[in-house]
């Protein structure tokens, strides 16, 4: 019998492994993706509107990044997207793709469409809630098979109160909008100083509608007077005032929340721990600067990946079980692998805090400690949450 070199050997068996991936059914892993932003009508600055794309393309990428993996696997990755123009739309958007066999999505979406899109899911459909930042969801109303890659407002507000404290300026002035948004990101701060330790002085709600452009200098400083304070937390979403509000405050203080130092997912700023070359990617794909949304669509689509490579397979029910397990933990460029909470189903991550042209921190800090991981400083704890989701 001929001896086979060891050349020839090595030959034989990437032949053997050629053969058995072109005979290997392809695993297809199809993803549907929701987008629905209500229009927040005009605003009174001349605030920078955030693009019309934000959210889909993050899943764009994260599609691809799936897909360089996936083609040495046999695992093809697409991506079926609605960005809707109405509530009505987007459920039905969610409707024609799950009927179509779809069960695995992201949703970018308000709180109470979430709430419908999850009344129509089935049990064997995993939704990502890559949009909405509402409590309810992470505490009384959460659903088996709902994970949040958005933060919620509570850790946003809980990596603020961290670092206020951090810096001994523990009394401020909160400036709360009319929105609901305004509300929620306000509440949670009011939550976050309980939490840390913190005095709100003054808290006063913005019901001013004249234009900011022509009077900030006269109407912001009256507006802020008091005896004294450390920083000024403003709760303006969507930013129709809290743009004047640096340096136009009674005292000479630092200005954080919404405006400012910002508490925020993702910004471009970011650029340690590889993330510089996440960023790059993301200019080549879209032609601008990642932002939330995209971020957390990006997260949401790779966790779905890094499941499917470890399983191999891309039943919905499996990879909600893997994600929850010890073995799952996402790397994701913010310094620390990123893992989910299993009682209310939300993506632990650190929070940056950024002001506009760059990263003043990132939390959660040194010195504030938890019984399991600091990481559940930022955010609902479990004995916060009602929920229990993974029990």
């Amino acid at each position: 019998m001929p001896r086979c070199s060891a050349k020839g050997f090595i030959s034989l068996i990437a032949f053997a492994l050629l053969s058995t991936s072109v005979l290997a059914e392809p695993l297809k892993v199809r993803i549907g993706h929701v987008q629905w932003v209500p229009d927040q009508g005009p605003v009174l600055s001349n605030v920078i509107p955030e693009p019309e794309d934000a959210g889909l393309r993050g899943a764009e990428l994260a599609i691809a990044d799936n897909s360089t993996t996936g083609k040495f696997l046999g695992q093809t990755y697409s991506l079926q997207s609605k960005v809707a123009d109405s509530e009505e739309a987007a459920v039905a958007a969610f409707e024609a793709m799950h009927q179509n066999g779809m069960e695995l999505f992201v949703v970018n979406a308000p709180a109470q469409t979430l709430k419908i899109i999850m009344d129509k899911a089935g049990d064997n459909t995993l939704v990502f809630n890559a949009g909405t930042k509402d409590a309810t969801l992470r505490t009384g109303q959460c659903h088996s098979n709902l994970l949040h890659t958005m933060p919620s407002y509570a850790m946003l507000t809980d990596a603020l109160g961290q670092w206020l404290n951090q810096r001994r300026w523990n009394e401020v002035f909160l400036i709360t909008g009319p929105t609901e948004a305004d509300k929620g990101w306000a509440d949670a701060f009011r939550r976050s100083a309980k939490r840390f330790g913190l005095e709100i002085v003054e808290d006063k709600p913005w019901t001013f509608e004249a234009d900011l452009r022509r009077t900030a200098s006269k109407e912001l400083p009256l507006f802020t007077q008091a005896s004294d304070y450390d920083a000024v937390v403003v709760a303006d979403v969507r930013g129709d005032f809290g743009e004047y509000v640096p340096f136009n405050t009674w005292l000479p203080r630092p200005v954080v929340g919404t405006q400012g130092m910002s508490p925020v997912t993702w910004h471009r700023v970011v650029e340690s721990w590889g993330a510089a070359q996440l960023q790059n990617r993301f200019r080549d794909l879209a032609d601008r600067d990642m932002n939330s949304e995209d971020y957390a669509a990006w997260a949401a689509i790779r966790s779905i990946g890094t499941a499917v490579t470890a399983l191999g397979n891309a039943a919905p029910n499996e990879i909600r079980s893997y994600l929850f397990s010890d073995k799952f933990q996402l790397a994701a460029f913010k310094g620390r692998k990123q893992t989910y909470r299993d009682w209310n189903g939300q993506l632990r991550q650190p929070i940056p805090l950024v002001h506009p042209r760059g990263l003043v921190a990132r939390a959660p800090f040194e010195g504030f400690l938890h019984p399991n991981t600091e990481m559940d400083t930022l955010g609902f704890d479990k004995p916060e949450s009602e929920c229990r989701i993974n029990n």
